[in-house]
């Protein structure tokens, strides 16, 4: 199968290989496609209700603008201004997670359901299947609320973070990339049972593997408004280079 054409590809499978391997498996392909569209649709949706919500929370704040009267006035409305504009970019940035996060939680089935696919046609007949169930499903959706959670700390850190100057913007690109992994190669890790210490312990001992794994999903969530469907777009190609990927490094014996 592909885990034997491909021997000499164990250490890191580049993204062209998962690209080649998500587009030569119809049925993975068009189940990707079925999980984009939902996920886009759930991100928007969950979205809007955020941002109306925050909107409906704090909003009022800044649709009166302060007196300019004077000198004092002049630095209130400055302030004021620069205030509201750092309220629209938080507000937005941490809508968009909240709602990717309740997303990802939504259609965890559906991606481990795709993840378990991929190891299976890319093992072969060295793949050991799992029984499916509905109890199977409600394990997938609670470790995908797992991992919403930690991402919702992970946020209020970066907004934190964002404060220390240079230093917070760089540990922050650095965080959100190795979150973005354990996202990723949640799907595979939670087929074996493993508990979110023993995700973050594999980011650990595979650091520069998650750097590569998640650098261009961090990138992308970083970019305003279509972030949400790029993110939503190429969100199963990337469960597929990280399940590749991930594979390779828990089962090598297996090749």
């Amino acid at each position: 199968m592909f885990a034997e054409k491909n021997s000499r590809l164990r250490k890191w499978l580049p993204l062209s290989f998962s690209l080649r391997f998500l587009f030569g498996n119809f049925r993975i392909l068009l189940w990707s496609l079925a999980l984009i569209l939902v996920t886009a649709l759930l991100t928007w949706a969950g979205y809007l209700l955020t941002v109306d919500l925050v909107n409906g929370l704090l909003g009022d704040f800044f649709q009166q603008a302060p007196d300019r009267a004077g000198i004092i006035g002049w630095f209130q409305l400055q302030g004021w201004q620069l205030l509201k504009i750092l309220f629209l970019l938080i507000s937005r940035v941490i809508a968009f997670y909240l709602a990717f996060l309740l997303a990802y939680t939504l259609t965890a089935p559906g991606y481990a359901f795709l993840c378990n696919a991929v190891e299976k046609r890319y093992l072969g007949e060295k793949f050991s299947d799992d029984i499916f169930t509905w109890s199977v499903v409600l394990q997938d959706l609670l470790e995908g609320c797992k991992i919403a959670f930690f991402g919702i700390l992970v946020t209020v850190a970066a907004i934190f973070l964002n404060f220390l100057p240079l230093l917070g913007s760089v540990l922050v690109v650095f965080l959100y990339i190795f979150y973005s992994t354990l996202m990723l190669i949640d799907y595979p890790a939670s087929r074996r049972h493993l508990s979110l210490g023993e995700k973050l312990g594999w980011l650990k001992k595979h650091w520069f593997k998650a750097l590569r794994l998640g650098w261009l999903p961090a990138l992308i969530s970083m970019i305003p408004v279509v972030n949400i469907f790029l993110l939503a777009l190429f969100f199963p190609l990337f469960a597929v280079h990280a399940t590749l990927n991930y594979v390779i490094t828990v089962n090598p014996e297996r090749e």
